[in-house]
Protein backbone atom coordinates (compact mmCIF):
# COMPACT_ATOMS: atom_id res chain seq x y z
CA UNK A 1 0.00 0.00 0.00
CA UNK A 2 1.39 3.89 -1.16
CA UNK A 3 1.94 5.95 1.66
CA UNK A 4 -0.51 8.26 0.42
CA UNK A 5 -3.07 5.79 0.96
CA UNK A 6 -2.04 4.68 4.47
CA UNK A 7 -2.82 8.12 5.42
CA UNK A 8 -6.30 7.95 3.33
CA UNK A 9 -7.17 5.10 5.29
CA UNK A 10 -5.89 6.02 8.98
CA UNK A 11 -7.71 9.38 8.59
CA UNK A 12 -11.02 7.05 7.17
CA UNK A 13 -10.68 5.51 10.52
CA UNK A 14 -10.79 8.45 12.32
CA UNK A 15 -13.83 9.24 11.09
CA UNK A 16 -15.23 6.18 11.41
CA UNK A 17 -14.46 5.55 15.51
CA UNK A 18 -15.76 8.73 16.04
CA UNK A 19 -12.12 10.89 16.46
CA UNK A 20 -13.49 13.12 13.63
CA UNK A 21 -17.71 13.99 13.94
CA UNK A 22 -19.57 15.40 11.33
CA UNK A 23 -18.86 19.26 10.36
CA UNK A 24 -15.38 19.36 12.82
CA UNK A 25 -12.64 20.38 11.60
CA UNK A 26 -9.63 18.07 11.13
CA UNK A 27 -6.10 18.33 11.82
CA UNK A 28 -4.35 20.83 9.38
CA UNK A 29 -1.67 19.48 6.67
CA UNK A 30 1.47 20.39 8.96
CA UNK A 31 -0.07 18.19 11.69
CA UNK A 32 -0.96 15.75 9.94
CA UNK A 33 2.30 15.05 8.25
CA UNK A 34 3.89 15.60 11.64
CA UNK A 35 1.32 12.91 12.76
CA UNK A 36 2.01 10.36 10.15
CA UNK A 37 6.09 11.03 9.24
CA UNK A 38 5.26 11.50 5.86
CA UNK A 39 5.89 14.84 3.02
CA UNK A 40 2.89 17.46 2.65
CA UNK A 41 2.42 16.29 -0.50
CA UNK A 42 1.35 12.71 0.72
CA UNK A 43 -1.32 14.34 3.16
CA UNK A 44 -2.78 16.68 0.38
CA UNK A 45 -3.40 13.33 -2.15
CA UNK A 46 -4.43 11.48 0.26
CA UNK A 47 -7.46 14.60 1.44
CA UNK A 48 -8.12 15.26 -2.11
CA UNK A 49 -9.05 11.35 -2.73
CA UNK A 50 -11.24 11.71 0.79
CA UNK A 51 -12.93 15.18 -0.39
CA UNK A 52 -13.93 13.06 -3.78
CA UNK A 53 -15.03 10.73 -2.60
CA UNK A 54 -17.44 12.65 0.19
CA UNK A 55 -15.93 12.19 3.14
CA UNK A 56 -14.28 15.24 3.72
CA UNK A 57 -15.21 18.90 2.48
CA UNK A 58 -13.12 22.00 2.60
CA UNK A 59 -14.07 25.49 3.10
CA UNK A 60 -11.61 28.28 1.76
CA UNK A 61 -9.26 30.06 4.23
CA UNK A 62 -10.97 28.03 7.38
CA UNK A 63 -9.42 24.49 6.54
CA UNK A 64 -11.15 20.74 6.05
CA UNK A 65 -14.00 19.55 7.87
CA UNK A 66 -15.86 15.75 8.50
CA UNK A 67 -18.34 15.26 6.19
CA UNK A 68 -21.65 14.67 7.33
CA UNK A 69 -21.92 11.11 5.92
CA UNK A 70 -24.84 10.27 8.43
CA UNK A 71 -27.27 13.00 7.01
CA UNK A 72 -27.49 10.47 3.79
CA UNK A 73 -27.30 6.81 5.89
CA UNK A 74 -30.93 6.47 6.66
CA UNK A 75 -31.29 4.69 3.40
CA UNK A 76 -34.54 3.16 2.24
CA UNK A 77 -32.96 -0.54 1.97
CA UNK A 78 -33.26 -2.13 4.57
CA UNK A 79 -29.83 -4.19 5.89
CA UNK A 80 -28.54 -5.51 8.72
CA UNK A 81 -24.59 -6.45 9.22
CA UNK A 82 -23.80 -9.84 11.59
CA UNK A 83 -20.89 -9.73 12.45
CA UNK A 84 -19.21 -13.23 13.66
CA UNK A 85 -15.86 -15.03 14.69
CA UNK A 86 -16.53 -17.58 12.10
CA UNK A 87 -19.11 -18.21 9.12
CA UNK A 88 -18.69 -21.47 7.48
CA UNK A 89 -18.24 -23.96 10.43
CA UNK A 90 -19.28 -25.67 13.56
CA UNK A 91 -22.11 -23.83 15.06
CA UNK A 92 -22.43 -20.55 12.78
CA UNK A 93 -24.05 -21.34 9.92
CA UNK A 94 -26.73 -22.34 12.13
CA UNK A 95 -26.78 -19.09 13.74
CA UNK A 96 -26.89 -17.25 10.67
CA UNK A 97 -29.67 -18.97 8.83
CA UNK A 98 -31.74 -18.17 12.12
CA UNK A 99 -31.03 -14.68 11.19
CA UNK A 100 -31.23 -14.63 7.79
CA UNK A 101 -34.64 -16.73 7.51
CA UNK A 102 -36.17 -14.47 10.02
CA UNK A 103 -34.57 -10.97 8.14
CA UNK A 104 -36.00 -12.32 4.99
CA UNK A 105 -39.20 -12.40 6.02
CA UNK A 106 -39.27 -9.21 7.12
CA UNK A 107 -37.51 -7.85 4.07
CA UNK A 108 -34.20 -7.02 5.19
CA UNK A 109 -31.50 -7.78 3.79
CA UNK A 110 -28.34 -9.47 5.54
CA UNK A 111 -24.45 -8.58 4.84
CA UNK A 112 -22.34 -11.25 6.73
CA UNK A 113 -18.44 -10.65 7.91
CA UNK A 114 -16.12 -12.98 10.29
CA UNK A 115 -13.34 -11.61 12.04
CA UNK A 116 -11.76 -15.46 12.48
CA UNK A 117 -11.85 -13.98 16.30
CA UNK A 118 -9.14 -11.64 15.19
CA UNK A 119 -9.07 -7.99 16.75
CA UNK A 120 -7.68 -6.19 13.68
CA UNK A 121 -9.76 -8.06 11.45
CA UNK A 122 -13.06 -7.04 13.54
CA UNK A 123 -11.96 -3.14 13.06
CA UNK A 124 -11.64 -3.93 9.19
CA UNK A 125 -15.36 -5.24 9.55
CA UNK A 126 -16.72 -2.63 11.96
CA UNK A 127 -15.27 0.57 9.29
CA UNK A 128 -16.79 -1.62 6.29
CA UNK A 129 -19.99 -1.36 8.25
CA UNK A 130 -19.67 2.20 9.49
CA UNK A 131 -19.07 3.07 5.91
CA UNK A 132 -21.96 1.63 4.61
CA UNK A 133 -25.75 2.11 5.21
CA UNK A 134 -27.22 -0.16 8.03
CA UNK A 135 -30.00 -0.21 9.95
CA UNK A 136 -28.89 -2.71 12.76
CA UNK A 137 -25.61 -4.53 13.70
CA UNK A 138 -25.85 -8.00 15.19
CA UNK A 139 -22.45 -8.97 16.70
CA UNK A 140 -20.44 -12.10 18.08
CA UNK A 141 -17.33 -10.50 20.18
CA UNK A 142 -13.72 -10.99 19.35
CA UNK A 143 -11.70 -12.42 21.78
CA UNK A 144 -14.34 -11.53 24.35
CA UNK A 145 -12.43 -12.26 27.61
CA UNK A 146 -10.02 -9.56 26.69
CA UNK A 147 -10.14 -5.92 26.54
CA UNK A 148 -11.20 -4.80 22.79
CA UNK A 149 -9.39 -1.84 20.97
CA UNK A 150 -11.90 -1.50 18.85
CA UNK A 151 -14.87 -0.42 21.97
CA UNK A 152 -14.49 3.40 19.86
CA UNK A 153 -16.23 2.10 17.03
CA UNK A 154 -19.33 0.54 19.03
CA UNK A 155 -19.34 4.00 20.84
CA UNK A 156 -20.01 5.96 17.56
CA UNK A 157 -22.58 3.29 16.19
CA UNK A 158 -23.96 4.41 19.46
CA UNK A 159 -23.51 8.08 19.26
CA UNK A 160 -25.24 7.80 15.42
CA UNK A 161 -28.03 5.90 16.88
CA UNK A 162 -27.43 2.85 14.96
CA UNK A 163 -28.91 -0.05 17.26
CA UNK A 164 -26.58 -3.32 17.71
CA UNK A 165 -27.04 -6.52 20.24
CA UNK A 166 -24.13 -9.21 20.79
CA UNK A 167 -24.37 -12.85 20.75
CA UNK A 168 -22.93 -15.71 22.60
CA UNK A 169 -20.61 -13.08 24.64
CA UNK A 170 -20.49 -9.12 25.09
CA UNK A 171 -17.83 -6.53 26.05
CA UNK A 172 -18.09 -5.88 29.85
CA UNK A 173 -17.19 -2.29 29.38
CA UNK A 174 -20.47 -1.72 26.70
CA UNK A 175 -22.76 -3.51 29.06
CA UNK A 176 -25.03 -3.53 25.43
CA UNK A 177 -27.98 -5.40 24.24
CA UNK A 178 -26.81 -9.34 24.32
CA UNK A 179 -28.39 -12.67 23.77
CA UNK A 180 -26.22 -15.12 25.61
CA UNK A 181 -26.30 -19.19 26.96
CA UNK A 182 -25.61 -19.61 30.62
CA UNK A 183 -22.53 -21.02 30.14
CA UNK A 184 -21.28 -20.82 33.98
CA UNK A 185 -24.75 -22.86 34.63
CA UNK A 186 -23.64 -25.41 31.17
CA UNK A 187 -20.31 -26.14 32.72
CA UNK A 188 -21.40 -26.95 35.93
CA UNK A 189 -24.44 -29.59 34.71
CA UNK A 190 -21.85 -31.11 32.05
CA UNK A 191 -19.59 -31.53 35.35
CA UNK A 192 -22.46 -32.41 37.63
CA UNK A 193 -23.42 -35.38 35.42
CA UNK A 194 -19.38 -36.80 35.54
CA UNK A 195 -19.48 -36.62 39.43
CA UNK A 196 -22.65 -38.37 39.42
CA UNK A 197 -21.53 -40.65 37.55
CA UNK A 198 -18.82 -41.43 40.36
CA UNK A 199 -15.89 -39.56 38.24
CA UNK A 200 -13.31 -37.67 40.74
CA UNK A 201 -10.44 -37.20 38.49
CA UNK A 202 -12.42 -34.80 35.96
CA UNK A 203 -10.00 -32.74 33.50
CA UNK A 204 -11.49 -29.54 31.75
CA UNK A 205 -10.15 -28.05 28.37
CA UNK A 206 -10.74 -24.25 28.19
CA UNK A 207 -10.53 -21.80 25.71
CA UNK A 208 -9.80 -18.95 27.75
CA UNK A 209 -9.04 -15.62 25.50
CA UNK A 210 -13.53 -16.01 25.15
CA UNK A 211 -15.65 -15.14 28.01
CA UNK A 212 -17.47 -18.49 27.49
CA UNK A 213 -14.21 -20.54 27.89
CA UNK A 214 -14.05 -18.80 31.51
CA UNK A 215 -17.37 -18.97 32.47
CA UNK A 216 -17.45 -22.41 32.13
CA UNK A 217 -14.36 -23.21 33.84
CA UNK A 218 -16.60 -21.27 36.73
CA UNK A 219 -19.06 -23.68 36.34
CA UNK A 220 -16.51 -26.78 36.60
CA UNK A 221 -15.05 -24.78 39.57
CA UNK A 222 -18.31 -24.22 41.13
CA UNK A 223 -19.43 -28.36 40.84
CA UNK A 224 -16.69 -29.55 42.24
CA UNK A 225 -17.18 -27.06 44.80
CA UNK A 226 -21.25 -28.11 45.47
CA UNK A 227 -19.80 -31.49 45.58
CA UNK A 228 -17.19 -31.58 47.51
CA UNK A 229 -14.25 -32.88 45.69
CA UNK A 230 -11.22 -31.33 45.01
CA UNK A 231 -9.82 -30.37 41.68
CA UNK A 232 -6.22 -31.47 40.77
CA UNK A 233 -4.61 -28.42 39.26
CA UNK A 234 -2.76 -30.15 36.48
CA UNK A 235 -6.53 -30.68 35.65
CA UNK A 236 -7.77 -27.63 34.35
CA UNK A 237 -6.04 -27.07 30.93
CA UNK A 238 -6.80 -23.39 29.41
CA UNK A 239 -5.37 -22.70 25.86
CA UNK A 240 -5.95 -19.32 23.73
CA UNK A 241 -7.47 -19.64 20.13
CA UNK A 242 -4.10 -19.46 18.52
CA UNK A 243 -3.40 -22.55 20.82
CA UNK A 244 -6.08 -24.93 20.33
CA UNK A 245 -4.77 -27.06 17.89
CA UNK A 246 -1.39 -28.02 19.35
CA UNK A 247 -1.54 -27.07 22.97
CA UNK A 248 -4.54 -28.66 24.15
CA UNK A 249 -3.51 -31.63 22.64
CA UNK A 250 -0.41 -31.30 23.98
CA UNK A 251 -1.23 -31.53 27.47
CA UNK A 252 -4.19 -33.27 27.22
CA UNK A 253 -1.69 -36.22 26.04
CA UNK A 254 0.31 -35.50 29.11
CA UNK A 255 -2.74 -35.72 31.20
CA UNK A 256 -3.38 -39.14 29.86
CA UNK A 257 -0.10 -40.33 29.92
CA UNK A 258 0.21 -39.39 33.64
CA UNK A 259 0.35 -41.99 36.63
CA UNK A 260 -2.85 -40.94 37.57
CA UNK A 261 -5.23 -39.79 34.88
CA UNK A 262 -8.58 -38.65 34.63
CA UNK A 263 -11.44 -40.82 34.34
CA UNK A 264 -13.62 -37.68 32.92
CA UNK A 265 -13.24 -35.19 30.58
CA UNK A 266 -14.79 -31.99 29.84
CA UNK A 267 -14.19 -29.80 26.63
CA UNK A 268 -14.87 -26.55 25.97
CA UNK A 269 -16.82 -27.39 22.84
CA UNK A 270 -17.46 -30.03 20.61
CA UNK A 271 -15.21 -29.46 18.25
CA UNK A 272 -12.20 -29.43 21.12
CA UNK A 273 -14.08 -32.75 22.07
CA UNK A 274 -13.70 -34.62 18.67
CA UNK A 275 -9.94 -33.89 18.47
CA UNK A 276 -9.66 -35.52 21.73
CA UNK A 277 -11.39 -38.65 21.03
CA UNK A 278 -9.05 -39.07 17.92
CA UNK A 279 -6.21 -38.76 20.55
CA UNK A 280 -7.50 -41.25 22.87
CA UNK A 281 -7.81 -43.95 19.64
CA UNK A 282 -4.62 -42.97 18.95
CA UNK A 283 -3.28 -44.04 22.40
CA UNK A 284 -4.85 -47.28 22.19
CA UNK A 285 -7.62 -46.05 24.48
CA UNK A 286 -11.45 -46.04 24.40
CA UNK A 287 -14.86 -43.63 25.10
CA UNK A 288 -16.60 -44.35 27.30
CA UNK A 289 -14.87 -47.56 28.60
CA UNK A 290 -11.31 -45.33 29.25
CA UNK A 291 -12.87 -41.93 29.57
CA UNK A 292 -15.94 -40.38 29.89
CA UNK A 293 -15.81 -37.12 27.60
CA UNK A 294 -18.36 -34.37 27.37
CA UNK A 295 -18.72 -31.65 25.09
CA UNK A 296 -20.56 -28.26 24.41
CA UNK A 297 -22.81 -27.09 21.87
CA UNK A 298 -24.48 -30.22 20.95
CA UNK A 299 -23.42 -29.33 17.26
CA UNK A 300 -23.74 -31.82 14.83
CA UNK A 301 -20.52 -32.86 15.39
CA UNK A 302 -21.70 -34.20 18.54
CA UNK A 303 -23.17 -37.23 16.11
CA UNK A 304 -20.83 -37.60 13.94
CA UNK A 305 -18.11 -39.52 15.22
CA UNK A 306 -18.47 -43.10 15.98
CA UNK A 307 -19.18 -42.57 19.72
CA UNK A 308 -21.86 -39.83 19.98
CA UNK A 309 -20.79 -37.62 22.64
CA UNK A 310 -23.20 -36.23 25.27
CA UNK A 311 -22.85 -32.10 25.17
CA UNK A 312 -24.72 -29.49 26.60
CA UNK A 313 -27.34 -27.73 24.14
CA UNK A 314 -26.90 -24.71 22.70
CA UNK A 315 -29.82 -22.74 21.37
CA UNK A 316 -27.87 -22.23 17.82
CA UNK A 317 -31.02 -21.24 15.26
CA UNK A 318 -33.35 -20.07 17.92
CA UNK A 319 -30.47 -17.34 19.12
CA UNK A 320 -30.09 -16.02 15.35
CA UNK A 321 -33.69 -16.13 14.37
CA UNK A 322 -34.19 -14.07 18.33
CA UNK A 323 -31.10 -12.03 17.47
CA UNK A 324 -32.62 -10.54 14.37
CA UNK A 325 -36.13 -10.24 15.54
CA UNK A 326 -34.78 -8.30 18.09
CA UNK A 327 -32.62 -6.28 16.18
CA UNK A 328 -35.37 -5.17 14.54
CA UNK A 329 -38.00 -3.96 17.33
CA UNK A 330 -34.66 -1.84 18.81
CA UNK A 331 -34.66 -0.29 14.78
CA UNK A 332 -38.28 -0.13 14.32
CA UNK A 333 -39.97 0.26 18.29
CA UNK A 334 -37.01 1.43 20.13
CA UNK A 335 -38.64 3.53 22.57
CA UNK A 336 -40.59 0.47 23.87
CA UNK A 337 -38.17 -1.72 24.59
CA UNK A 338 -36.27 -1.33 27.87
CA UNK A 339 -33.85 -4.43 27.95
CA UNK A 340 -34.09 -7.12 25.14
CA UNK A 341 -31.25 -9.18 26.27
CA UNK A 342 -32.00 -12.85 26.82
CA UNK A 343 -30.11 -15.35 28.66
CA UNK A 344 -30.71 -18.97 27.96
CA UNK A 345 -30.65 -21.93 29.95
CA UNK A 346 -29.41 -25.10 28.61
CA UNK A 347 -29.69 -28.43 28.73
CA UNK A 348 -27.63 -31.34 29.10
CA UNK A 349 -28.22 -34.06 26.05
CA UNK A 350 -26.78 -37.53 27.38
CA UNK A 351 -25.53 -40.02 24.65
CA UNK A 352 -22.87 -42.41 24.72
CA UNK A 353 -20.14 -40.93 25.61
CA UNK A 354 -19.98 -41.19 29.27
CA UNK A 355 -20.73 -43.93 31.83
CA UNK A 356 -20.33 -45.18 35.67
CA UNK A 357 -17.16 -44.60 36.88
CA UNK A 358 -15.94 -48.87 37.95
CA UNK A 359 -13.10 -48.42 40.39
Amino acid sequence: MKKYEQVKQAIKSFILNGKYLPHQRINSESELTVHFGVSRHTVRKAINDLVNEGWLYTEQGSGTYCADREAVSHSTEKTIALVTTYISNYIFPQIINGAESYLSSMGYNLQLYSTNNDVTKERICLEKILGSHISGLIVEPTKSNYYNPNLTYYLNLERRKTPYLMLNAYYPELNPYSLTLDDELGGYLAVEHLLKLGHTRIAGLFKTDDLQGVRRMQGFIRAHRTYQVPILPEMIVPYTTKEKITKAADLFKSLMKAEVRPTGLFCYNDEIALRMLDIIREMGMNVPEDLSVVGFDDSNLATASEVKLTSVKHPQFEMGRQAAETIIQLIECKDQIKDPSILYKPELVIRKSTKKYMC
